[in-house]
């Protein structure tokens, strides 16, 4: 058993709650951060190591005694199960255990920790292990052995993966289990799409289709997320192995259409049959490239009328016909059956319509997950108005795990393929829909929807495809990188982690200011560090501090403010921050802008969470303190509208009974609110409702004081005098 600190978890820390912990009377405050394995995928008969991240958010060091609890099956492989160790204030420790199983399988095992004085505290992990294979050396992947399926079966490739955009991978970190095996990749390295081709192609599936983004219109061609395309395919070394097309996605109004048809034709056009229709691996079906179209309709506005959509297909179909093709599919999405939607889509000249994904509500079973896809596939089928390629979806999540949730394990999503390759043979021979199947998605990893290689399901929905729509022979083996000696791909992020423990670090300094700690205080965000400096330290000594995230600051009313324009301060996510039954939060703003409508300086509820948290800011032009209860209910706004052109004093309180809202320390309304705050893990930002957000504040912001119980008007109205009498000297 080794023992280090670790980096593995730095964004977890900053962006969730502690999946259990200890607040002990001695100031230390112990939580177990994260319990996991450390590779993406293991092996039987082969050491894998499991971490467990302890974290300790208290003030004074805290001492335990760990014990990992291994299931019959699964062993040590080396050390002790038990060990005592001292974990520091503010810091985190990392306790990495190294376990063998003796044959493939998923074995649940468990941490316990003791304390002297508390009750034990326990996580558990279910770990899968792929049957064993003996280690070697290759200097590369062994190419593919292509399993052949009677239908050309495509995956939605989604390649918002970059190494310089680790903040992507947040949603993984809410859940570990969807880590793909090859960890947090980097997706411009040539040899994570060459794996990614592997895999693919040895369970049947012919071709990718990536979405492809528009910097802007009206010019030459600007691409973003295409790294996985030209750094990536294009420099691999299977990219003649597998095929690929695009989806365009052109949702972003302005941004990623066209600016007409001259820009389509001299710009757009060009640039695909250049880059991607005469590609040797472009698909082509009766020599003619295949497009999707994420949003056709908005078309209609880019080119202004349907009758010029129809005709800038048609030059499209001749353009390609002029470069020695038959002619050019359009595909468009769409996952509903409203017939005039239908309709309004053969108007355009389409020839298919298609689902990027299937939209499924309330949180189905798989059964009926299942059967809701269906429906939508035979009534769409029905209706006659547009052809269609069938898609099926494995998931849904949303980025914050936001409305619908559900997921099709592997076994249920072969019933699934099953139904559709069926329904599929059902179609007009003459009509590309029965020649093709659409698989949702391959790597949408934050969204929730996923069948490559991953840590839950190891190759489970790959083989399902296999098993299902191929005539390969089975039993087959499947490598991961660990298995040749090749990878890791997560260099890039694993340096992010190691900045952001810095950053961490730096936010968990432990700063009084004058007058602190106040009776109930828990944070005090004053934001008068240098006006360079990237984070925002809690000066009630309580290490509540948050990053500065395009923020920057000015002249407060006492020191410096944060400038609120759009970016933010984010206060990672801490038990304390989770109020339940009493709470006041006080501040100074000063803006120049009457009449700001939803806009938020201070915010902990989102999506995925809107019945719970609290927050403050403007609503129709008037300061507004809400805490729900219901999604998004509970809002009191004051009676004045919040005064421009100086320094004004809000404060919200609320008792467990009652919110109250203080505006220059007179009270301004009140709402009858009976019951606990719901808590959540979510971050709070400082600001803005979240950083980026286009709700945010517009302003600044100053003094920002968060208590753990309810401040009397007697007390609100001394802390306005005392700073106003000052701020006036």
């Amino acid at each position: 058993m080794s023992k280090r600190f670790c980096a593995l978890a730095t964004l977890a820390v900053l962006l969730m709650g502690a999946t259990t912990g200890w607040c002990g009377e001695d100031g230390a405050g112990l939580h177990i951060r994260s319990f996991l394995p450390v590779n993406p995928i293991s092996r039987a008969e082969r050491a894998s190591g499991v971490a467990a991240l302890l974290e300790n958010t208290g003030l004074s060091d805290a001492a335990v005694a760990a014990r990992l609890v291994l299931p019959e099956g699964l062993r040590l492989a080396d050390g002790e199960a038990e060990c005592v160790l001292t974990v520091p204030n503010a810091a985190d420790v990392e306790l990495v255990w190294q376990v063998e199983a003796a044959r493939a399988g998923s074995y649940d095992i468990a941490l316990e920790l003791r304390r002297e004085g508390q009750d034990p505290l326990t996580a558990s992990l279910r770990m899968d292990f792929l049957p064993p294979l003996a280690q070697r050396t290759l200097p590369y992947i062994p190419e593919p052995e292509p399993a052949h399926s009677e239908l050309l079966v495509g995956a939605h490739h989604c390649p918002l993966w970059e190494a310089d955009k680790p903040e992507m991978w947040a949603q993984l970190l809410i859940h570990p289990e969807r880590t793909p095996a090859l960890g947090f990749y980097a997706g411009e390295n040539p040899e994570v799409a060459d794996w990614e081709t592997t895999w693919a192609v040895e369970h049947g599936i012919d071709f990718f289709i990536y979405c492809w983004y528009r910097t802007s219109q009206g010019g030459p061609v600007e691409t973003r997320f295409s790294a996985a395309i030209h750094d990536a395919l294009f420099k691999s070394r299977y990219a003649d192995k597998m095929r690929f097309t695009i989806m365009w996605e052109n949702q972003a109004r302005g941004k990623a259409g066209v600016a007409g048809e001259a820009d389509l034709m001299n710009n757009l056009l060009p640039f695909w049959l250049e880059n991607y229709f005469t590609h040797p691996s472009y698909l082509k079906v009766d020599n003619k490239p295949v497009l999707f179209i994420y949003r056709p309709e908005f078309l209609i506005d880019d080119l202004g009328s349907v009758e010029n959509v129809v005709r800038a297909f048609d030059l499209m179909r001749q353009a390609c016909r002029d470069a020695g093709f038959d002619g050019l599919y359009l595909l468009g999405e769409y996952r509903g059956l409203d017939p005039k939607h239908l309709e309004q889509m053969k108007s355009l000249g389409l020839d298919y319509t298609f689902a990027y994904c299937w939209y499924v509500p309330d949180n189905p079973t798989p059964e009926v997950a299942i059967q809701t896809q269906m429906d939508y596939i035979r009534k769409t089928q029905e209706l006659g108005i547009l052809p269609q390629v069938v898609t099926v979806s494995q998931a849904w999540s949303g980025w914050r795990d936001e409305g619908t949730i559900w997921k099709i394990p592997p076994r249920e999503y072969e019933d699934l393929l099953r139904q559709a390759s069926d329904f599929v043979a059902t179609l007009p021979r003459n009509e590309l829909g029965s020649r093709m199947l659409l698989l949702d998605n391959w790597n949408e990893w934050g969204e929730g929807h996923y069948i490559a290689p991953y840590r839950e399901y190891g190759f489970g929905y790959v083989d399902a495809v296999r098993n299902v729509l191929c005539d390969a022979p089975e039993p087959h083996t499947d490598l991961i990188p660990e298995d040749i000696g090749m990878g890791p791909y997560d260099t890039a992020y694993k340096e992010y982690q190691t900045r952001a423990r810095e950053l961490q670090r730096r936010v968990s300094k432990q700063v009084f200011k004058s007058g602190a700690p106040e009776e109930g205080m828990l944070a005090w965000w004053a934001f008068d560090e240098a006006l360079e400096e990237s984070v925002a330290l809690d000066y009630s000594g309580h290490r509540l501090g948050g990053m500065l995230g395009d923020a920057s600051r000015a002249p407060g009313i006492d020191g410096n403010a944060l400038v609120c324009d759009g970016g933010a301060v984010t206060v990672p996510a801490r038990p304390l921050l989770s109020l339940e039954t009493a709470m006041s939060v006080e501040c100074w703003v000063k803006t120049g802008l009457a009449g700001q409508q939803n806009t938020w300086f201070l915010n902990r509820v989102f999506s995925g969470g809107t019945w719970t948290g609290y927050r403050m800011g403007v609503l129709d032009g008037k300061p507004c303190f809400e805490i729900p209860m219901a999604p998004w209910s509970h809002h009191l706004k004051a009676e004045v509208d919040l005064p421009t052109g100086r320094w004004v004093h809000l404060a919200g309180t609320f008792d467990g009974q009652t919110l109250r809202i203080y505006v220059d320390g007179e009270p301004q309304g009140l709402m009858e609110r009976s019951g606990p705050i719901r808590p959540n893990t979510f971050p709070l930002v400082l600001g803005n409702f979240s950083a980026g957000h286009d709700a945010h504040f517009t302003g600044l912001l100053d003094e920002v004081k968060l208590y753990a119980r309810a401040l009397t008007a007697e007390e609100v109205r001394e802390r306005y005098q005392r700073l106003a009498a000052q701020a006036a000297q």
